[in-house]
């Protein structure tokens, strides 16, 4: 029950030049599903990746990194769903070094050119050989046009595909940025449970390209949370083919912003639609600080409300009970925090100043808010000049069903 999540048309997902993409039927967990993805990228390419902090990296998380760190031109990605091949020790490694290695000698690449990502069932051997046995069929299916497909190839308990596709002209070139991601459950900054995949045809340097991931990442998918709980798969993948003849070395240069502020546009739609999505959402929130003293102070506080199941609970039951949005800030760790400057709003509705409850404020304006799909909760803390956005969802019934059924 996904809250204002649109599908966009089929003419509106515009391909990436030097980006093909093929989604095959591989069996990874159950028969009859889509779940093996391969993207295939022309030479020249230029790829940078930002990947999970949980300790318990995923093998492919880990081959990925140590891919990337080799400084070999990527060419290919493989994806594959219902199966995580994370807590598989050394056996999950080999996996997924087979899994690259027997897509490089189809493409005729070196291993350490493709970089391999799960998602799914954690704590279970990987099924290599029904991956392998399907890359052909997914390698014959190859098209500038797979990336819908691939959306829905990547899902798991998603209940619609996430994309996000634009064309816009810069000093003279038509610039594509086209990208998909996946994620419902066990989502939280650092990064969700999620796997994020967004292309461009400009050309952007290696180096350049690796720090515009990471900043892109910190004000997209590290500004959502589902249930505060991190993953071991996360990755979000940035692609440049340059294919478009426009090449950005340095962040000097003039063309840079625009097409920064273009990436990070699409790499936001994508986070919002994994909150969207989120396992069993009724409600979209947005959680707004502001008067901070710095960016982690806000961030302190505004987790700490999106985090709680008491605030999380109550908007899923449309229930102002809004006492519970200032314990969380209270309990967020900011210790000198001045409750009598605070200012606490409910969508348009002041809610709490002054230390206590706004004498204004009717139960009734706060019930109107709470019936809404998509609510802003904005806190101004009194204490400096930085705001900062976190974006998640309520808590209802059907969250607990999806995961006590998850294996099932």
């Amino acid at each position: 029950m996904a809250v204002n999540l649109r599908i966009p048309d089929a003419s509106e997902i515009l391909p990436v030049a030097g980006v093909e993409i093929g989604v095959a039927e591989a069996g990874i967990r159950k028969a009859g599903r889509r779940d093996l993805t391969v993207f295939r990228l022309a030479p020249g390419s230029a790829v940078a990746g930002v990947f999970t902090r949980n300790r318990f990296r995923a093998a492919p998380v880990q081959v990925c990194e140590a891919h990337l760190a080799s400084g070999k031109p990527i060419e290919a990605l493989v994806v594959n769903t219902g199966n995580a091949n994370a807590g598989t020790g050394s056996q999950g490694l080999e996996h997924a070094r087979a899994t690259c290695e027997a897509l490089a000698g189809l493409l005729s690449l070196e291993p350490a050119q493709v970089l391999p990502f799960s998602t799914g069932v954690i704590l279970e051997p990987l099924p290599v050989d029904r991956l392998v046995a399907g890359l052909p069929r997914a390698l014959a299916g190859l098209s500038p046009d797979g990336w819908l497909e691939a959306a829905h190839g990547i899902m798991t308990t998603d209940t619609l595909p996430k994309i996000a596709s634009s064309r816009f002209e810069l000093d003279g070139h038509a610039v594509t940025v086209t990208g998909i991601s996946k994620g419902a459950g066990m989502i939280r900054p650092n990064m969700a449970t999620m796997l994020g995949f967004l292309a461009t045809d400009a050309g952007i340097a290696g180096p350049l390209l690796g720090r515009l991931a990471r900043e892109i990442a910190d004000m997209s998918f590290n500004r959502i949370t589902v249930d505060g709980d991190t993953s071991t798969n996360d990755s979000f993948v940035l692609i440049a083919t340059g294919r478009a003849g426009l090449k950005v070395e340095s962040d000097a240069d003039p063309r840079y912003g625009a097409l920064r502020e273009a990436l990070a546009r699409a790499a936001l739609e994508l986070a919002q639609k994994i909150v969207r999505d989120a396992e069993g959402a009724t409600k979209f929130m947005t959680i707004r600080v502001e008067e901070a003293r710095s960016t982690e102070e806000a961030l302190k506080v505004a987790y700490s409300v999106a985090h709680s199941p008491l605030v999380k609970t109550a908007f899923y039951a449309s229930d102002p009970n809004l006492g519970r949005i200032l314990a969380a800030i209270g309990y967020a760790g900011v210790d000198d925090l001045d409750t009598g400057a605070l200012r606490l709003w409910l969508g348009d509705v002041l809610v709490a100043r002054d230390g206590g409850r706004d004498p204004d404020y009717r139960e009734e304006d706060g019930q109107r808010v709470m019936q809404q799909p998509e609510i802003e909760v904005r806190i101004a803390l009194g204490r400096g000049q930085v705001s900062d956005t976190v974006y998640t969802c309520d808590f209802s019934h059907e969250y607990v069903s999806i995961n006590a059924d998850y294996r099932s």
